[in-house]
């Protein structure tokens, strides 16, 4: 039935979306680490990715992603402490059981498109 249909579909988009953001990781300092289970997965940014140092707060990292990904139509989560309360910034994601294998590669553009954006701002690229 539907149930199953989605459940199906929210595992094969997750592992879709992980992928995704593993071959990201290979193009973009910024992009420390990936997680996430079926559906419900995000993304940590990072300043120095061997040592997993997280950016300064006051840089905040995670809103100059959550507004390039904005600009491009998409929303995100973006959440900050998550290293020590203070320290760590990452993003959430949340689409719908229902996205389309197009509308995730859609999605994982765009999340590319705004990494490559805020590492320009940065001073990465």
């Amino acid at each position: 039935g539907l149930e199953h249909r989605l459940a199906e579909n929210a595992r094969l988009r997750g592992m879709q979306a992980l992928d995704g953001l593993h071959a990201m990781m290979e193009r973009h300092p910024l992009l420390g680490d990936v997680r996430g289970l079926g559906l419900m997965f995000g993304f940590e940014f990072v300043k120095d990715k061997p040592a997993k140092l997280p950016f300064p707060a006051s840089l905040k990292v995670s809103s100059l992603f959550e507004q390039a990904a904005l600009a491009r139509g998409l929303v995100t989560y973006p959440c900050t402490g998550t290293v020590d309360g203070v320290l760590g910034d990452m993003i959430l994601m949340a689409p719908p059981l229902v996205i389309s294998p197009s509308e995730m590669d859609e999605l994982l553009a765009i999340i590319d498109e705004s990494l490559s954006a805020v590492e320009q701002t940065l001073g990465m690229a």
